[in-house]
């Protein structure tokens, strides 16, 4: 059984860091597409980041793009999302996802979500 589980979340200031985690287990990742996405409240889910765990080819939304990095972490099988410089913008649920194929940015072609760790950026 696949499993995804966040762990990093909390509260921080603005312009601050924080660094998340995703523990998967349950399978081999190495054909799959690891993501972050956040939901904040009120608003749909939206993409964050994302990196292929074979190729370690990445793609991140141009709002985070040049503050976040992801990584992943074979002997560990985490992929993590390093946060900085964070805005009262960030603050959401983060979610860990793990997909197979389909458009790297698109919300509907991950088949596996973690349950969600809170970002909370204060001003």
């Amino acid at each position: 059984q696949v499993q995804l589980v966040e762990s990093g979340g909390g509260l921080v200031q603005a312009g601050g860091s924080l660094r998340l985690s995703c523990a998967a287990s349950g399978r081999t990742f190495m054909s799959y597409r690891m993501g972050w996405f956040r939901q904040a409240p009120g608003k749909e889910r939206e993409f964050v980041a994302a990196i292929n765990w074979g190729s370690g080819s990445t793609d991140y939304a141009d709002s985070v793009k040049g503050r976040f990095t992801i990584s992943r972490v074979n002997a560990k099988n985490t992929v993590d999302l390093q946060m900085n410089s964070l805005k009262p913008g960030d603050t959401a649920v983060y979610y860990c996802a793990a997909g197979s194929v389909g458009v790297i940015r698109d919300i509907r072609f991950y088949d596996y979500w973690g349950q969600g760790t809170q970002v909370t950026v204060s001003s």
